[in-house]
């Protein structure tokens, strides 16, 4: 398959990149590729002439987004937009990536596919508008909802990874408080990667949710951090009422991947045991 990967330099473009290294991959990086830009968008595309456009691009900064709506609408909206036309044009399909922040956090059971969304954030609501399009806009799509990303390339807009931060300010010996009050499970985006690879190669579309297995707080995915690292680390757990952050988070947002179990095709590792790997 021809595939044409948007932000291919970044956490999940890379191992995406090595993941999908037996198609004929094109890799357009943020520095080549402005999805925002829409007639370069279309005109670098309809070149490439790929039968899958994967999109990883997005305007993640949660707190940033609450003063800047109009950049996380412009990356995370009107671009998708762009992209489905695009797709449609073309005769490719679109894959596109979504995220737990599009519940509130009321649950106490994981998610499924099947589960009404309702953000909390600007953010939130940006990415599911977006997935929206996709949605309802190209003909063949693929949309992925995953959640708390961590990969080898780090998170460029986040200042690294939390697995890199939190080992960071232990070899630093600083004091290290994360919130306990916040549930959800942390994905490898190698792990991830792979998932996808296999699903392009079996013809999925629709809307899939995709994340390691099990859930735990901010705070015990700090400690088993430490603990798999063999790294003694001053860490206490905190609540997020001490951070007061412009953005509201959701207290639960476990996703169950309802229809890749149903389908018998759900690969993803145990969020342990993907951080066992990651730190090796």
């Amino acid at each position: 398959m021809r595939i044409a990967l948007l932000g291919s330099n970044g956490q999940l473009g890379r191992d995406l990149a090595t993941s999908l290294s037996n198609h004929d991959l094109l890799t357009f990086t943020r520095e080549t590729f402005d999805v925002t830009d829409h007639p370069q968008a279309h005109r670098q595309l309809v070149d490439a002439k790929p039968g899958i456009i994967i999109n990883t691009t997005a305007y993640h900064r949660v707190d940033d987004c609450e003063s800047l709506p109009e950049v996380a609408y412009a990356n995370n909206v009107l671009a998708i937009l762009n992209l489905a036309r695009i797709a449609n044009e073309t005769g490719a399909m679109l894959v596109h990536f979504s995220t737990d922040y599009v519940f509130d956090g009321a649950a106490t059971e994981p998610y499924t596919e099947q589960s009404p969304p309702m953000p909390l954030s600007i953010y939130g609501n940006s990415k599911l508008a977006g997935e929206y399009l996709v949605r309802s806009v190209a003909k063949k799509h693929l949309v992925i909802r995953t959640c708390g990303l961590y990969g080898k390339a780090g998170s460029r807009g986040k200042g690294g990874n939390f697995v890199e931060i939190m080992l960071s300010k232990a070899k630093a010996g600083q004091s290290i408080r994360v919130v306990a009050d916040q549930t959800l499970t942390p994905t490898s985006t190698a792990d991830l990667s792979g998932q996808v690879a296999l699903m392009l190669t079996a013809g999925l579309d629709g809307l899939f949710h995709v994340t390691s297995e099990g859930a735990c707080s901010w705070y015990e995915f700090a400690a088993a951090i430490f603990e798999i690292a063999g790294i003694e680390a001053d860490l206490s757990p905190t609540t997020s009422d001490l951070y007061k952050s412009p953005a509201n988070r959701p207290k639960y947002s476990v996703l169950e991947n309802a229809r890749l179990k149903q389908l018998g095709m759900n690969r993803m590792q145990h969020w342990r045991d993907a951080l066992a790997a990651y730190l090796r």
